[in-house]
């Protein structure tokens, strides 16, 4: 016979834990990484105009790299939005609504990202 100690606890999210705070982390020194570099290239001696700042992104590593900060951007906002909607909107069908609006922003923005950086 099993014994009920307490009341049934519900969790929302309880799988998300480690795997979100590392991806957050990870995410975190992806992207200050790539803004020192920027900056490193940016602080070089001569005149900063549009030749030189698009030539910083001209190279294809630089487009592959700058790709994967777009994404680990939107991944590291969406873990962060997602949680303050589970933290603080308790109806259902408002918390999801502001999920679904808030990953439609995220890749809309990555996709202008994109395409102001690489001219697609």
């Amino acid at each position: 016979m099993s014994k009920n100690y307490g009341s049934k606890r519900v969790v929302v999210g309880a799988h998300y834990g480690l795997r979100d705070w590392l991806v957050q982390r990870i995410t975190a020194v992806l992207m200050a990484l790539f803004t020192l570099l920027v900056v490193v290239q940016v602080l070089r001696p001569g005149p900063l105009g549009y030749d030189r700042w698009a030539g910083i992104f001209a190279a294809q590593w630089m487009k592959a790299l700058t790709f994967v900060v777009i994404v680990a951007l939107a991944w590291h906002v969406w873990v962060g939005m997602r949680d303050i909607w589970m933290d603080y909107i308790k109806p259902v069908g408002l918390r999801l609504g502001l999920q679904v609006f808030t990953i439609v922003w995220l890749v809309g923005c990555a996709g202008w990202a994109v395409q102001v950086l690489w001219r697609l």
